[in-house]
């Protein structure tokens, strides 16, 4: 009994990072939402089956992963033209520069490969080791690596930067209101 008390304690405490993880994997917050919901359930249904020494973390991301995947497959066959509903379209843009360049990021993020953009969320916002991920996406840490690096020169790419330094100068240069002024001025 209190073996199970600890392992629920434990996925309590692990709610907020199955939650932006499933943010990397929905872009509605409340699909996102019903995601980590099924993931604990399954999770919790099939507690009898986490072996002891290893990382409940994985474990959930595991599970969830492989929801969402299951989900997609389904969804492919269920309601075809979903992906270009109109009304999930914004319907009027921020004027904010750092909005727009959230945006911006965020739809160079969603043109990558699912594979890369697992591994960037994983590691680059989640902060998860490299050994976690390749556990959790079931390949070699040099594929992990390898994923992450792509990523990264693609998100580059889309964004038409030649560099991480020059993207850095970009920003600076946004923060201190200077782009514009050469924009305008």
């Amino acid at each position: 009994m209190a073996d199970e008390r600890t392992n629920e304690v434990s996925i309590v405490d692990l709610i907020p990072a199955l939650r932006a993880f499933a943010r990397t994997f929905c872009r509605i917050p409340d699909d996102a939402d019903e995601l980590v919901q099924e993931t604990l359930t399954k999770g919790l249904a099939s507690i009898a089956t986490f072996k002891p020494g290893t990382r409940m973390k994985s474990w959930l991301f595991t599970i969830m992963r492989n929801t969402y995947y299951t989900r997609i497959k389904l969804a492919a066959r269920e309601a075809p033209g979903l992906l270009g509903c109109a009304s999930l379209r914004p319907i009027s843009e921020a004027t904010q520069e750092w909005t727009v360049q959230s945006k911006e990021v965020h739809a160079a993020i969603q043109k990558l490969p699912e594979h890369q953009r697992e591994v960037l969320m994983l590691i680059g916002v989640l902060g998860i080791s490299y050994e976690e991920t390749a556990d959790i996406c079931g390949c070699a840490v040099g594929t992990v690596k390898s994923r992450l690096s792509r990523a990264r020169a693609s998100l580059l790419e889309y964004m038409g930067e030649s560099s991480l330094q020059t993207l850095i100068e970009r920003r600076n240069l946004l923060a201190d209101g200077q782009l514009d002024s050469e924009r305008h001025g």
